[in-house]
């Protein structure tokens, strides 16, 4: 595992780290090109995504919906596919890993993916339905599009190669990105609050995945459209309530957040004093994985929209980033921010063959750096000898550890990384000990609403569990779409059943994979997959461009 671990920590580096040097640091080339295309789309559509934001409500809501039109589901359905998939665990445990790296300045950045993504979101839906196909399936003739489509058909069949390569890649990341990570996340909660066996609580959730994708994508858009606005009227109202008990500190933390996205201070995970770059990356990184603008999966479930108008559905995924980070994403990271939790220490089991154990070295600026396969480390009354390796949680060092829940007993004798386990003086040994230790991903959301909600117990506890659960169930389910399309586009229909058969097994793999490994992985592909759909969409901008003329000239919505 640990030899998995570094092969994906270097491949994620040189995905998210190569790019242009400007003085001592790097802009990744995949910031770079995610927020460029989004600005030159922004610029070449007019600001699309500004003056025609209650056009994409109004058409949403079914008011100009025809029966007739061709395709699989209706708007709304469309619609809450993709966001069953874009609103989920990246608006849980993603903004909280944002705020945990990047610190409270990450979500300034994650606003600027949202805000030109809705262009690109926009760009990449339209042409989804304008090259879209009628496939051939058991049962039936179902229709197909996305990226692979628009790249093929749009370009020539000279770029067929860019459309494979699209395919396959986010073929892969379905697996991961919208599938590990969720059950990853959903096992990870579980397991923190009631001690369940990840194995167990992958067994359950990828059953539940697997009796509704096998059901295809209209059982997907009936589930998906009960689901996501039930999730996200529970999690928005619950973080509301929050927001309006303390409404004295929404300004001020809106002023620390656009403040340190410009000048970041040291992050609770050592990200280094000023280090701007870091603060961006993250921000983006998360805001992708959050709104999915750009990656090309949301235009698949767009693709089957029932509507002879491409740029109908173009103005109903603009919706998209808005109402998931601009909105779901500020209120969670508003409450992680105010309430102080994203760097406060709490009481925690520090499991020694745990995956949120790690072993960092402090460097010069402050920041600390993972080692791997570190010897023994000397503990004395509870501290690790200074100047030396030390133990981590979520990549933040423990400060002192001792052998008792309480805390009363600190740990004296020496800590074994490669033998799991720690050996008293006395010659007792200990599989976990106990610290206080900062908190990440939903854990950390789950604390921030729990803290917001202290007057009422648990109950902010519960309600960020119960979404988490839902949340990454549905964007499960909605990912497997986005991958059977894929496997269908490269190999045919025969392909799609044997890859969601495979789809549900990588879900029980995912959910017993440690938390850094799964978001690091997942992270690799999303960085890789966007480029061939980039690509696409600035070259064929110029039908985007006449598509969106030529329809708002016409306002075919009024003979609806």
């Amino acid at each position: 595992m640990e030899s998995l671990q570094a092969l994906v920590e270097t491949l994620n580096y040189y995905v998210w780290s190569f790019g242009i040097p400007i003085g001592d640091e790097t802009i990744p080339l995949v910031v770079l090109l995610l927020i460029g295309t989004g600005l030159f789309l922004t610029v070449r559509l007019g600001f699309v995504q500004f003056r025609r934001l209650g056009h994409g409500a109004a058409v949403a809501t079914g008011r100009y919906d025809d029966p007739d039109d061709p395709g699989d589901v209706s708007h709304f359905q469309a619609l809450s596919t993709a966001l069953s998939a874009t609103v989920g665990i990246g608006n849980i445990g993603g903004v909280a890993i944002a705020i945990h790296w990047g610190g409270p300045g990450a979500l300034f950045w994650m606003w600027l993916t949202a805000l030109v993504g809705m262009a690109t979101k926009f760009a990449e839906v339209t042409l989804a339905q304008r090259y879209r196909a009628v496939e051939k399936e058991q049962g039936g003739n179902s229709v197909a599009g996305g990226p692979m489509y628009y790249i093929e058909r749009g370009l020539g069949p000279a770029w067929r190669p860019l459309a494979l390569f699209f395919a396959v890649m986010l073929g892969l990341t379905a697996f991961l990105t919208g599938n590990g990570v969720q059950s990853n996340t959903v096992a990870d909660t579980i397991e923190a609050i009631f001690s369940v066996d990840p194995m167990i609580t992958g067994a359950i959730t990828a059953a539940i995945v697997a009796a509704v994708i096998l059901g295809g994508i209209r059982r997907i858009g009936r589930v998906t459209a009960i689901l996501a606005p039930a999730m996200a009227l529970l999690y928005v109202g619950t973080a509301a309530t929050i927001l309006l008990m303390n409404a004295g500190q929404i300004l001020p933390t809106l002023g620390l957040i656009i403040d340190e996205a410009f000048n970041p201070t040291a992050g609770v995970a050592g990200t280094g004093v000023g280090a701007i770059l870091v603060t961006m990356m993250w921000g983006v990184k998360r805001g992708l994985f959050s709104n999915e603008a750009g990656q090309g999966s949301a235009p698949i479930a767009h693709a089957a929209a029932k509507t002879d108008e491409p740029v109908s559905e173009g103005v109903v995924a603009l919706l998209e980033p808005f109402i998931d980070t601009i909105v779901i994403c500020t209120m969670t990271a508003l409450v992680i921010v105010m309430t102080g939790v994203w760097s406060e220490r709490v009481p925690t089991e520090v499991t020694l063959g745990g995956g949120d154990l790690s072993y960092v070295t402090a460097k010069a600026d402050g920041a600390y750096e993972t080692v791997e396969e570190p010897g023994p480390i000397l503990v004395t009354d509870g501290v690790p000898a200074a100047g030396g390796t030390q133990p981590a949680w979520h990549d933040v060092p423990v400060e002192r550890v001792y052998i008792d829940e309480a805390k009363t007993s600190p740990f004296s004798g020496v800590i074994d990384p490669g033998g799991k386990r720690a050996t008293a003086r006395d010659g007792t040994t200990h599989d976990s000990l106990w610290s206080d230790a900062v908190e990440s991903g939903a854990p950390l959301t789950m604390l921030g609403f729990r803290r917001g909600l202290s007057s009422l117990g648990d109950f902010g506890h519960y309600v960020v569990l119960l979404c988490v659960v839902l949340f990454g169930i549905s964007t499960a389910i909605s990912w497997s779409y986005y991958g059977d399309r894929c496997a269908n586009y490269v190999l045919g229909a025969k392909a799609v059943l044997p890859y969601r058969i495979v789809f549900v097994g990588m879900h029980f793999l995912g959910a017993v994979l440690p938390l850094k490994l799964a978001w690091d992985l997942g992270d690799v592909l999303l960085g890789i997959v966007i480029l061939p759909n980039l690509i696409a969409l600035v070259m064929l901008s110029p039908q985007v461009v006449e598509m969106t003329r030529d329809y708002f000239r016409r306002r075919p919505w009024r003979h609806r």
